[in-house]
């Protein structure tokens, strides 16, 4: 039974996703910057390194953004050839010399920008969306409302890696703040966590926070290319991969240049590239000179973000004016980077300076200018601009996404649940990032911590199991809800030491913490173990769902998981080269009061 002295664990009740809420219409697909610490990390499904070229999911196994702390993300497609057990990549020759490298070194893959060109088809007169995006580490916002905002989140370190949906933008072409309710909203985080900000919404697994300061490597990931990709969609997208490559434009705030991936590879920052099929070599589609870049000369401008609807048709065919591609042409918007040239040109639909955070079409013929028309004016995304007026700023955005449907809707409004909860008063008690009305009501807590003070041989994680040979403890978190009816409880344990062979305790009697091998063990007689399993590649291991009907086809009764029943979970692990010599460890424990 419970002991008294850890009834205490269960005051506090948190909330699990249903299934409703774990449903979603699109899979985001990210990658991220060469600055960015993750770059040479392993991902979670192949323990395969990242690099800045490749196109990233949530982490295994689900593969979907989910709390943190989660493992890193997993790779959907490689840069280039790798010789490893995925078969799709983008056909970048120069990715074996980039594998591998760490984050803060640049190498010759990176990709700027990134569609697979099925956006939201914009009509005239209509409201814009689902209008998703990302920003850089010294985009500051502009203080709109909808916390967490750009301008919340900034001084914290934590909007580099996230993604934010707009609030309410109308028709387009919008002039600034020409929007009925302009600014943006979280909709997703980059790890995960909950921050200094207070709010708590699903992560990818990057690392945060990401401080606004020029050194390298950066202190966290910076978000750079975003695209939406139905989940049912198992191979390459019909139509191909839609990206562009970095230039070598110097930053003028950090004074350092970019990757020059584009060079390595024979195209221009500016341009459009296509890889149609998985693996074979990219193809031009747009050339910069085409959207209105490089009038300065070849390179001068660099493409920074991207939105494409593809008519079908092979190559592309440019719509002279805006919402010409509803006659069958092809959609493209876009914007530039920091330094890029045409930043501060007057633009070609309203004649007003260009900013690195507007959203830009292809030039209007016989418009106010030869350079690329605005829009989407940045203030209404919630960026600042020179056109504000002093301090003098342009805050940059590095992705976007027009998506058909929502990233999450548990509710099926077509809403995104950021905007329900932040624009439109659904509840979020919990503050999770999804509405209650989604969620089944469910109570467990994480337990059995190691902090130094107790640490079997000076091996402490206050936020884990004791410390093990990677230098981490082992840490074991749930997903899902503790529903016996749903039996959708999923428990999974990350920072693992690689290859161990590994299993799953249980018991209904959870006690203060006990010396264990390497580590500190909260559970005793009788224990029920599931597995073995091995810790892979990654380290990470997940038992579940279903762990309700395994209990009751596989053990005693007295060990059966059914409504009313509280039992702790805990993985014990080898570990031969453990920092305490007894050849295995335990990671931290988790608790759970089942309910039909």
């Amino acid at each position: 039974m419970l002991r008294s002295s850890t009834r205490v664990l269960f005051l506090v009740a948190a909330a699990a996703l249903a299934p409703a809420a774990l449903a979603q219409n699109s899979m985001p697909i990210l990658s991220i910057d060469w600055q960015s610490p993750t770059v040479g990390l392993l991902d979670s499904q192949y323990g395969l390194p990242i690099t800045e070229g490749d196109l990233l999911v949530g982490p295994a196994p689900t593969f979907l953004p989910q709390f943190g702390p989660a493992p890193t993300p997993a790779i959907r497609a490689k840069a280039g050839p790798h010789g490893g057990p995925i078969p799709a990549h983008l056909g970048l020759a120069m990715h074996p010399v980039c594998a591998g490298h760490p984050g803060g070194t640049p190498c010759a893959v990176e990709v700027d920008a990134l569609d697979i060109g099925r956006a939201q088809l914009l009509a005239p007169g209509a409201p814009i969306r689902h209008l998703y995006l990302s920003v850089d580490k010294f985009a500051r916002g502009i203080g709109l409302p909808a916390a967490p905002s750009i301008s919340t989140e900034f001084p914290l370190g934590e909007s580099a890696a996230d993604v934010f949906v707009t609030l309410n933008l109308g028709p387009a072409p919008l002039a600034p703040f020409a929007g009925p309710m302009p600014g943006s909203t979280a909709a997703l985080d980059g790890n995960g966590l909950q921050g200094a900000s207070t709010f708590h919404y699903r992560g990818m697994g990057l690392k945060e926070p990401t401080f606004p300061v020029p050194g390298l490597p950066a202190t966290g990931d910076n978000l750079d290319a975003l695209t939406a990709w139905n989940p049912a969609v198992a191979g390459w997208p019909q139509g191909g991969v839609y990206f562009s490559l970095d230039g070598a434009i110097v930053d003028p705030i950090t004074g350092i240049p970019g990757s020059n991936s584009a060079a390595a590879h024979g195209f221009r920052p500016g341009d459009v590239l296509v890889t149609p099929f998985a693996s074979v070599p990219p193809l031009l589609y747009a050339p910069a000179p085409v959207l209105g870049l490089d009038f300065f000369g070849p390179a001068t401008d660099d493409l920074d973000a991207l939105a494409i609807c593809e008519n079908g048709v092979a190559g592309y065919q440019p719509s002279a004016v805006p919402f010409a591609w509803m006659g069958g042409t092809d959609m493209l918007l876009f914007s530039v980077r920091r330094g890029s040239a045409v930043v501060g040109m007057p633009d070609s639909i309203f004649g007003i300076p260009i900013s690195e955070g507007d959203v830009l079409v292809p030039p209007v013929p016989g418009g106010m200018s030869p350079f690329p028309g605005i829009f989407i004016a940045a203030e209404n995304l919630g960026l600042g601009t020179i056109r504000m007026g002093p301090p003098p700023r342009n805050d940059e955005l590095d992705a976007i996404e027009l998506a058909t449907v929502p990233f999450f809707d548990c509710n099926g409004n077509g809403v995104e649940d950021a905007l329900d909860i932040r624009l439109f008063g659904a509840a979020d008690v919990n503050n999770d990032g999804i509405p209650d009305m989604c969620q089944v009501p469910m109570s467990y807590t994480q337990f059995c911590f190691c902090p130094n003070a107790v640490a079997p041989c000076g091996n402490g994680d206050a936020t884990a199991g004791c410390a093990n040979s990677t230098g981490v403890g082992a840490r074991i978190i749930p997903s899902g809800s503790t529903s016996v009816g749903l039996d959708d409880l999923v428990l999974t344990t990350t920072q693992l030491p690689t290859f161990k062979q590994l299993i799953l305790m249980m018991s209904a009697n959870i006690v203060a913490p006990l010396p264990f091998y390497d580590g500190r063990r909260c559970l005793v007689s009788p224990i029920a173990r599931i597995g073995p399993k091995n810790s892979g590649p990654t380290g990470t291991v997940s038992f579940g769902p279903g762990l309700s009907a395994y209990s009751i086809a596989n053990f005693p009764a007295i060990n059966w998981i059914l409504p009313g029943t509280t039992f702790g979970f805990q993985t014990w692990y080898r570990d031969p080269t453990g920092p305490c010599g007894s050849g295995a460890n335990v990671s931290s424990a988790v608790a759970a009061a089942f309910a039909p």
